[in-house]
């Protein structure tokens, strides 16, 4: 895993902005040598983007594009390419993945509330302005949320899910202790009613997307992946009480009859959607459905999951789907399905959630497609109008590379330039 260093101003600027208020100073303008467009997948010569109060006020190009006031401060990024900031839909910020198995059971609580901070740090600095966070103990991403927004802490833009649930005993439960360790999760649903009263809790309480489970998983005891455990009834309840109140829904779903399930249900994106099949991808097009899909993540399971802990029976489920998920994203991009970019950072190193973009090459997405991914389509799928595209009225969320990320997108796993609100988080000087 790499860390490459940040120069003395990206230093200074991410300690500003940690102890920094609300307000902004001045104007910003952003130049730099070229700006991908990811609607039309253009390349924009020499753009100006002209920042106020941390949104975007206007993109044009050429020189001298803007009249500017004399105290606008200037960013010039030459011969950089200038993307939207980076958008991962899948991460769980207080999940650590060197502490696998049982092994976390030498910390208290709070260790895992403490390691939200510097993981949130890490994935800024990869590039990654917005995530969305499906799945926590405790709380601990709506805290992480709540100080970033007060400006008490560096990190993304946080979208919360608190808790996910699902049915007792399934991959959301708590499923590694014995009954006299009475170890469960205060979220189990185990009919429509108690899903529409857990959307109500967690909504209550900070949730700003809801996550259920609906098959079993590979990193949970005494389940399989295949598995369904919350029924197509129980689904539909959960989703038609989250989208009376405005919310998404996500589903992990790695099972074949539980993505489909889930599907019909109305969930908006379906997570991993490792076991899907042609009736599947012909679902996900008929109810406009995305599909996140995390097909970079094995390769570091399968490498360091042993020594970090992993036991042998999570690894082998890992084993299974991997190449199985792999084949079904490469059927259900060449179909049209609607795809967002989620990497399950948590399950490896936060910080390394641009090594997908290569994976997805690989399995049949073009760089702009795997790219559109993780900017305009994610925040289509967050129905956000404020995040994955530069242009008036967004966030002034942008990264800069050094080269054309559209022919070589291994340029995405490294971002030396990284600007959230138009203030400058990291700048890797030449």
């Amino acid at each position: 895993m790499r860390h490459p260093r940040c120069s003395i101003s990206c230093v200074m600027f991410t300690l500003m902005l940690g102890t920094a208020s609300s307000a902004f100073a001045a104007d910003v303008l952003i130049s730099a040598g070229n700006m991908l467009d990811v609607r039309s997948g253009k390349m924009l010569a020499n753009p100006q983007v002209l920042v106020r109060d941390g949104r975007i006020v206007g993109v044009k190009q050429g020189a001298n594009a803007f009249v500017l006031d004399k105290d606008t401060q200037k960013i010039d990024l030459p011969g950089m390419t200038l993307l939207p900031g980076l958008i991962d839909m899948h991460v769980h910020l207080d999940n650590d993945p060197s502490y696998g198995g049982y092994t976390g059971l030498q910390f208290g609580d709070r260790f895992w509330s403490v390691l939200t901070v510097p993981h949130a740090i890490k994935t800024l600095n990869a590039g990654f302005t917005t995530v969305r966070n499906v799945g926590a103990d405790a709380w601990n991403d709506v805290g992480l949320r709540q100080a970033i927004e007060e400006g008490k802490i560096v990190g993304p833009r946080v979208v919360t899910a608190a808790s996910s649930f699902g049915a007792t005993g399934g991959h959301c439960d708590s499923t590694f202790f014995p009954p006299s360790m009475n170890q469960q999760s205060p979220f189990n649903a185990d009919n429509p009613e108690e899903g529409r009263k857990r959307v109500r809790e967690l909504r209550k309480y900070g949730a700003q997307v809801i996550k259920i489970c609906a098959t079993g998983g590979v990193f949970s005891r005494n389940t399989e992946p295949g598995q369904q455990q919350m029924s197509l009834k129980e689904m539909k309840a959960i989703a038609d009480e989250a989208h009376q109140w405005g919310l998404r829904v996500a589903a992990h779903a790695h099972g074949t009859n539980g993505i489909k399930d889930a599907i019909r249900a109305g969930v908006d994106t379906i997570e991993h959607a490792s076991l899907i099949d042609d009736e599947g991808i012909a679902l996900a097009k008929k109810y406009g459905a995305w599909l996140s899909m995390d097909i970079y993540n094995t390769d570091y399971t399968q490498a360091e999951g042993k020594k970090n802990g992993v036991l042998e029976d999570n690894l082998r489920k890992d084993r299974e789907i991997a190449d199985i998920q792999r084949e079904g994203f490469r059927r259900a991009h060449a179909a049209g399905v609607k795809m967002v970019y989620g990497t399950d950072a948590g399950v490896h190193p936060h910080g390394d959630n641009g090594k997908q973009f290569a994976t997805m090459v690989r399995y049949g997405m073009s760089p702009l497609q795997a790219i559109q991914s993780a900017t305009i389509n994610a925040a289509d799928a967050l129905s956000s109008k404020d995040v994955g595209i530069i242009e008036a009225g967004r966030y002034a969320d942008l990264i800069a590379v050094a080269g054309d990320p559209t022919k070589e997108v291994r340029l995405l796993e490294a971002v030396p330039v990284v600007i959230k609100g138009g203030q400058v988080i990291k700048h890797l000087q030449k």
